[in-house]
């Protein structure tokens, strides 16, 4: 590998961002592909970097061919992150199994009876209020926000913030009527019919589940299915 795109990768993965390094099996020149540039020998047209970022978006490396060319594209990317707002029961028990699914975890809550290393063992938390916790954590394409306290004076300003990043998953807890009351005030604030479609709400996958921890299974798993599912309804292998 060429010094510059060594000092570009390692300079990228410090930084946790996505990049994938493509090597041409016929003539072993390389290149890097982030979310926006490609840099290296490599010539792609917009067909080839589409496919790539797919495979980047999916954790996903392996050899790519057409009828011309054979390319292996190694994808790096840092571990999606969980940003649960609100230090609650079911907080608890989501936290530590979105870690076993490889999340990386941050507990948002001001509340500092809640927010305790203690109830969050191993587990990131910000005590700052959510929008600026947010604002400083900038949620990515690789994110997923949860809000949990049903408490609008901590879910409405975290909920604004989520909506103003690219994060994949926005979820929201709270009843039918709750989210209705919710959605009125998000429309209040100036938001739109797309991005209140963003959210996730009531939040999880609709098993009938009833305990903290039957909810935060629902709730990964939504997750998971958003992750793993392109637009089209289709696997994202």
């Amino acid at each position: 590998m060429k010094r510059d795109l060594l000092d570009r990768l390692v300079s990228a993965r410090a930084d946790k961002h996505p990049v994938a390094l493509v090597t041409d099996l016929g003539t072993g020149l390389q290149t890097l592909v982030t979310d926006t540039v490609a840099h290296g020998g490599l010539g792609f047209d917009a067909t080839d970097l589409t496919v790539i970022r797919q495979w980047l978006d999916a954790d996903r490396s392996g050899v790519i061919e057409d009828d011309e060319r054979r390319w292996f594209v190694q994808s790096f990317n840092a571990p999606p992150r969980l940003l649960l707002v609100g230090a609650v029961h079911i907080a608890q028990a989501l936290a530590p199994m979105a870690v076993v699914d490889g999340f990386d975890v941050v507990v948002i809550d001001p509340r500092g009876a809640f927010a305790t290393d203690a109830r969050f063992p191993g587990v990131t938390i910000v005590s700052e209020w959510p929008d600026d916790a947010l604002q400083q954590l900038r949620p990515d394409r690789r994110s997923a926000i949860v809000t949990l306290t049903h408490d609008p004076k901590l879910d409405d300003p975290a909920l604004h913030a989520a909506l103003r990043s690219p994060a994949f998953y926005i979820g929201s807890l709270g009843s039918r009527s709750t989210h209705a009351a919710r959605i009125d005030r998000l429309r209040e604030a100036g938001f739109g019919e797309a991005d209140i479609k963003r959210i996730h709400a009531p939040v999880g996958l609709a098993i009938k589940a009833a305990t903290p921890a039957e909810i935060a299974t629902a709730i990964l798993a939504q997750i998971i299915q958003v992750r793993r599912t392109d637009d089209s309804g289709g696997a994202r292998t």
